[in-house]
């Protein structure tokens, strides 16, 4: 039965009895008595306690539904809230539900064409940053080697510095563009990126371990390029923001797919602390092929792990030999 009928069939029982008792046998004296002000409180405060409780019953969907809306978030999806109550009730959270539903798709579609369109930009932008920047840079390099060459002895040091500062800003350029666009992805496959990209990271207080097994099911390009830049996103924080001087990459077939887990001994998450424009940007990512992303703190409560479940699909197998280390 609806709220409405509800509603209506316990108002219509009470004036019905009301209007039975009045025209009844049933008397109020002039003034009243005790005794017929304590059954008139009586039937009222039944009227409304039953009143109350219809409300109540019939209302409480419509709070769990405020509050499934407070906490929806797209970048969650799959959150539903649950049909019951009245029949006009049950049709809003159903429309509700169908409304997420399309705001997902919708969401997933629109951050796909943001996201290779973003990819596209890289290439686009690696690609001058080597050919043109680069080659540019190259020639002022010979150009000074030249010049070098024939200047004064006074002269040749302050030349040599300014060739090793434009040597390192190319070395510079070269690595950008590296991170633009990983050419190594593209012709040596996803264990190789990933060896390179734990490479690239260790550094000066930071070691990055690998652990990369290889019997990895085939997976598309698409597939190979969100699992690089998560690893490649959670390693930028994790060199910037954790404070970590160790990491570990790892990569290993499962069930149904491939997981992809990096974790970092530094300050965590924290208790207080909300996801940043990188982590939205690896969920973002992550639900473009619909993958599983999991950011939680340490074993032991310190660090931070970021998990990332990817089903297996057509596509390449990348064959190379696995290599555990630094």
């Amino acid at each position: 039965m609806s709220l409405f009928w509800r509603i209506f069939v316990l108002d219509a029982v009470g004036l019905i009895v009301a209007a039975a008792l009045l025209l009844g046998p049933v008397t109020v004296s002039t003034p009243i008595l005790p005794g017929e002000v304590l059954v008139v409180v009586a039937g009222l405060a039944a009227l409304l306690t039953v009143n109350a409780v219809v409300l109540r019953v019939g209302l409480a969907p419509l709070g769990r539904l405020g509050r499934a809306m407070a906490d929806a978030d797209l970048l969650h999806p799959g959150a539903r809230a649950v049909v019951s109550g009245p029949v006009e009730t049950a049709e809003l959270i159903t429309t509700y539900n169908a409304m997420l539903d399309r705001l997902e798709a919708e969401r997933a579609a629109s951050a796909a064409g943001a996201l290779s369109a973003q990819e596209r930009e890289r290439h686009r932008i690696a690609r001058e940053l080597h050919d043109e920047v680069g080659q540019t840079l190259t020639a002022v390099l010979l150009q000074l080697k030249r010049v070098a060459d024939r200047a004064p002895r006074d002269l040749r040091e302050e030349l040599g510095q300014a060739q090793e500062a434009t040597r390192a800003g190319l070395d510079e350029i070269r690595r950008i563009a590296r991170r633009l666009r990983p050419g190594v992805l593209d012709e040596l496959g996803l264990l190789s990126a990933l060896r390179s990209l734990a490479g690239e990271f260790t550094t000066h207080g930071l070691t990055v371990r690998h652990d990369l097994r290889t019997g990895l099911p085939p997976l598309t390009e698409e597939t190979e390029l969100v699992l690089y830049r998560v690893a490649q996103e959670a390693l930028t924080n994790t060199a910037r923001h954790a404070g970590a001087d160790r990491a570990e990459l790892r990569l290993r077939p499962v069930t149904d797919g491939v997981e992809l887990l990096v974790q970092d001994n530094g300050r965590g998450l924290g208790a207080a602390a909300g996801e940043g424009a990188g982590i939205r940007g690896m969920r973002e990512r992550a639900l473009l092929i619909g993958a599983t992303l999991t950011v939680s703190s340490g074993t032991d409560g310190g660090g931070t792990d970021i998990r990332l479940r990817a089903a297996a699909r057509a596509g390449r197998v990348d064959a190379a030999a696995p290599v555990g280390g630094r």
